[in-house]
């Protein structure tokens, strides 16, 4: 269904395609690390010493009841999903209703389009290819969408749907069971989605189970062999060739995958807690980011007929859970989102030493997504920040406002309408408010803000004994919720 206000509909039970199964409510809980104890809030906010941006949106934090749910932890901060927009401040900036209505000549280009509404799960996962586009949510189906309407679905049987990414002709879903689902589009029948496999296949699974040394304790004590996630899928990833299939886990690991016959090359133990994302970038690196707090980059090198995996660096060691990650390939910068509402970034012309913060987010950074030379944060904070680099800043172009859950997923596509002279994309965002919405944003417009220019920044070793110092910001809740697996 689409609709073209911010108000959501249901659509008709006899509107189903597929009968979901009932929802356990352990498949789209939170996960948590330990809590530590709650530190006085601070409400001066000190910025960091070096380069930050900010968005109009920089004001200090009011606390509001969590919740009412069983799927969102009280202990952290947030808005309450089940109030409308209006409850919140944000929806009374003025940057907000020019997004929205489109009346300022500087926002003639961007706002929303319309909103994919199916009461049926919370949206965890999004891809989009072409004309069409995939929503994975905690029902354990799939449903494609094209020209804004509702094309076909299928089931996956497998707990909830937290990735999807298309390599072709083929689809790969992650779900929270630890298995990597393989589909393929049927050639006859479009709307016919056949499932092909599942990482790792059942005859690797027995031909690895005769060895002992193929085996490895997972976190309940048990062996498992090595080839197999023993926890959820958080993140999925193709590096530029799409030859290499990687797959993040909350069993702290990450494995790269042949994708041409399936084949588990390397399974990699990369962090002390949760992998929540991890995404495949330029020069031949691979970027992981954990609930442990970290980001680490790792080396692809060819061996023989082979592909082994090396460390490389620590980019940052923090309190706060890392939760996002993207990379602009063509600009070579990796940013990563973090419980805390801080979008850090570096830059690969700078030997990839930290280059500055974006601060726009007043919850969690939950999805990062880059097109052109645009980048995407979408937050607990149910906003979505839309921001253009240009050269060694960035300024924040508009706040794009309409979910009324924390938004989880983002997918990007060019506008193949746009006007000769602009350059705007279309954005899709998903959200735990059980909708998709759709926005078209140009990269044409007037920032909300100037640009803040670029300060020296200290490079600094992050692999001595020292670490790399904990950022606080207006949203700081690291030391009221410490690590979280994910949100």
């Amino acid at each position: 269904m689409v609709t073209k206000s911010n108000s959501l509909q249901k659509k008709p039970a006899h509107g189903k395609i597929l009968q979901s199964d009932q929802t356990d409510q352990e498949e789209y809980s939170f996960r948590l690390s330990n809590i530590s104890e709650a530190s006085p809030a601070n409400n001066n906010h000190p910025s960091p010493v070096g380069s930050d941006y900010s968005s109009p949106y920089n004001t200090p934090l009011e606390q509001s009841p969590p919740f009412s749910g069983a799927s969102w932890d009280s202990s952290f901060p947030t808005s309450s999903w089940d109030q409308s927009q209006s409850s919140s401040p944000l929806s009374k900036s003025p940057w907000s209703s020019h997004v929205a209505s489109g009346n300022h000549e500087n926002y003639s280009y961007t706002g929303l389009m319309g909103s994919l509404v199916r009461e049926e799960g919370h949206i965890y996962s999004l891809a989009a290819s072409g004309d069409l586009l995939y929503t994975g949510s905690d029902s354990k189906n799939i449903r494609v969408w094209k020209n804004q309407k509702e094309f076909t679905g299928f089931k996956s049987n497998s707990g909830l749907v937290k990735a999807i990414i298309i390599a072709g002709e083929r689809i790969f879903t992650g779900h929270q069971d630890g298995k990597i689902r393989v589909w393929k589009v049927s050639g006859k029948d479009p709307s016919i989605h056949k499932r092909i496999g599942t990482l790792p296949t059942l005859k690797a699974c027995i031909k690895s189970s005769f060895k002992p040394s193929n085996y490895v304790e997972d976190r309940r004590h048990r062996n498992s062999v090595w080839i197999k996630h023993f926890d959820a899928i958080s993140s999925l990833s193709l590096n530029e060739d799409k030859s290499l299939l990687y797959s993040a886990s909350w069993d702290k690991t990450f494995k790269v995958w042949r994708v041409s016959d399936s084949k588990c090359l390397e399974s990699i133990n990369a962090h002390d807690d949760a992998v929540n994302s991890v995404v495949a970038g330029f020069d031949g690196l691979v970027f992981t980011g954990s609930a442990d707090g970290s980001v680490k980059v790792w080396r692809r090198e060819m061996q023989g007929k082979g592909t082994k995996h090396f460390f490389s660096q620590t980019l940052l060691k923090q309190e706060c859970a890392v939760t996002a990650l993207a990379v602009h390939l063509s600009a070579t910068v990796l940013y990563c989102g973090s419980s805390d509402g801080l979008v850090n970034f570096w830059e690969s012309d700078k030997l990839l030493s930290h280059s500055g913060i974006l601060r726009g987010h007043k919850l969690a950074v939950l999805c990062l997504a880059t097109a052109g030379n645009l980048v995407f944060s979408g937050s607990a904070d149910t906003n979505i920040c839309v921001w253009r680099k240009e050269e060694s800043d960035h300024v924040c172009l508009s706040v794009l406002s309409g979910h009324t859950g924390p938004v989880k997923c983002l997918a990007v596509e060019e506008d193949n309408a746009a006007t000769a002279g602009d350059k705007s994309h279309i954005v899709y965002s998903g959200s735990l408010d059980k909708s998709v919405k759709i926005w078209r944003v140009s990269a044409m417009a007037d920032s909300m803000q100037p640009p803040v220019p670029q300060q020296p920044h200290q490079v600094k070793n992050i692999n001595a004994p020292q670490t790399f110092p904990s950022i606080h910001s207006f949203s700081s809740h690291c030391s009221k919720v410490s690590r979280r697996r994910d949100y």
